[in-house]
């Protein structure tokens, strides 16, 4: 809730922020105060620049925000309402954002986590969620998108050790990371390599060109014979699944996070009404202007409410991977319909950097594509409710 000329703007119209605990209060808080005072003075600037600010990567780390819902390993052990407050408050500012705590904790971390060696946890994760060391997350190929199956990059083994060949494209945190999670065909299956991104044979390029996501660093990397010992290798990392069940962690992040952006636009389009003046009048004073405005807020709310609801699920009793979809589908286009509008409301302004609506709608035309289409996620549902899969031939 903010204030504009001694009158709110309500976002929380339904009070659901009122259900917090205090830890949960205090983590919205904390965040949306480092976003406020760190992020917004510059991120217009840097999206226009293309620049990603590293000098945020310690502070984000000191908030205790990379691997929160990681237990040990100087983890914070956060329940996952608490850290999908952090992501919706994190995207508020710029999706940039949310999605380098994303690929850091869930994409990075919780495979590390999951399916690492003892060894590999004690080795990464602490410096991991200190910020020390930066990952990535391997995954996506040129030819292979929305069907990871398809994947051409491989992993031969060759006595003690793999040697690994392929492109991997889309990569957030590509050039600047110390560690990347990848993922390749072996003769056993798809299994998951740790990759130092010093080793010979390994480089990143940046994606050039950008319309969206400027602010965020996304990379194509290439690995000719990448030579890796078997024990940088995922041990419990086997088959498809487990590169899945990272998304769906990842994924969950972005269901509180469209929540944020789509806020961050309501707001900026609520004020502006209630400032901008044409025919004598407030322009929020006109009808149609005021319609946008109810639709707009009843998006935001409903995505908030599905947002806490499957946050409560997940620390109860677990999401499904249904459940996530239904999340994501949701809230990223509910997200991007509240971003056109305000961009409209906003007339010619709307199209600037002095104003946010812009920046988050060409960065949502990101997020409703990564972590599983739009399309992708509507037959995950359409699967759900017939038995029948529309996938493959």
């Amino acid at each position: 809730m903010n204030q504009l000329d001694g009158h709110e703007i309500k976002t929380d119209l339904l009070s659901i922020d009122d259900g917090l605990s205090d830890e949960e209060r205090w983590l919205r808080d904390t965040v949306q105060r480092f976003v406020d005072a760190r992020v917004l003075p510059e991120i217009g600037r840097n999206f226009e620049l293309g620049i990603f600010d590293r000098s945020l990567i310690p502070e984000m780390a000191q908030l205790g925000l990379f691997g929160m819902q990681l237990e040990g390993y100087g983890c914070a052990g956060a329940p996952a309402v608490a850290c999908g407050i952090a992501c919706r408050e994190l995207e508020a500012g710029d999706s940039s954002l949310r999605s380098f705590v994303s690929v850091q904790g869930s994409l990075v971390m919780f495979p590390i986590w999951k399916y690492g060696s003892p060894e590999q946890r004690e080795e990464w994760l602490p410096s991991l969620a200190t910020g020390e060391k930066i990952g990535c997350f391997g995954l996506t190929e040129p030819d292979a998108g929305s069907d990871p199956s398809s994947m051409r990059t491989t992993a031969r083994r060759t006595g003690d050790d793999w040697v690994l060949n392929g492109v991997k494209l889309w990569i957030t945190n590509g050039s600047i990371a110390d560690i990347a999670v990848i993922w390749a065909q072996t003769d056993d299956g798809v299994r998951g390599f740790l990759v130092p991104t010093d080793s010979p044979g390994f480089s990143a390029a940046d994606i050039p060109r950008k319309a969206s996501m400027r602010a965020s660093i996304t990379s194509e990397l290439t690995l000719a014979d990448v030579r890796v010992p078997e024990s940088m290798r995922l041990p419990e990392a086997v088959g498809l699944r487990a590169a899945l069940s990272c998304l769906s962690e990842a994924r969950f992040g972005i269901i509180f996070g469209a929540v944020g952006a789509a806020r961050a636009c309501f707001e900026s389009a609520c004020g502006y009404s209630r400032e901008r003046t044409q025919f004598g009048k407030p322009i929020g004073a006109f009808q149609l202007t005021q319609a946008k405005l109810a639709d707009m807020l009843t998006l935001l709310t409903n995505s908030s409410l599905v947002a806490m609801h499957l946050g409560r699920l997940k620390d109860s009793q677990g999401l499904s991977p249904t459940q996530i979809s239904y999340g994501k589908r949701h809230n990223v286009a509910a997200a991007l319909e509240v971003a056109r509008t305000a961009r409209g409301i906003l007339g010619a302004n709307g199209i600037t950097l002095d104003y946010p609506p812009a920046r988050h709608m060409a960065n949502l035309e990101s997020v409703i594509t990564y972590e599983g289409t739009h399309e992708v996620h509507t037959l995950v549902l359409g699967q759900e409710l017939t038995g029948q899969s529309a996938f493959g031939g």
